[in-house]
């Protein structure tokens, strides 16, 4: 696959305005390793092969653990996710599906659980994030 053109160069200031986005949500106090979960299952939703790459190798920099990793995309049916993390990626899938699930009351009120209102804000704000920069990863076949 070849690269279709360079976005940070073509246009800087829309860049900088989708890392202010980035540079909040890693401020915000979420976990970071549920920033790293979040990041990833989106991207894995999403088919974005340069984002998967970037986020799997920052969570195992973290201390993330391989299993973990591995068993993502299959988190229901595995006990390795806490409760808040189970909520969260519920809460990305559906986020990231909203054409398909318009996100439903059920995983609403799980979230709501387990997050404070603020956080269910930042959360949401890093899904939004995440699948902007999947969007512009794979519309402009960025390379990892």
């Amino acid at each position: 696959m070849k690269t279709r053109l360079n976005y940070y160069g073509a246009a800087p200031d829309a860049i900088k305005a989708v890392m202010a986005l980035e540079n909040y949500v890693v401020g915000s106090g979420l976990e970071h390793s549920l920033i790293h979960l979040v990041k990833t299952r989106a991207s894995q939703i999403n088919g974005c092969a340069f984002c998967i790459h970037m986020h799997t190798r920052e969570a195992r920099a973290q201390g993330e653990t391989e299993e973990r990793l591995y068993l993502l995309d299959a988190w229901r049916e595995s006990p390795l996710y806490t409760a808040r993390e189970r909520a969260a990626l519920a809460w990305t899938e559906a986020v990231t599906l909203v054409a398909e699930t318009h996100v439903p009351d059920d995983v609403y009120e799980e979230v709501r659980s387990q997050f404070d209102e603020k956080e269910l804000v930042d959360l949401t704000v890093l899904v939004g994030a995440i699948n902007a920069w999947n969007r512009i990863a794979i519309s402009f076949r960025a390379v990892h």
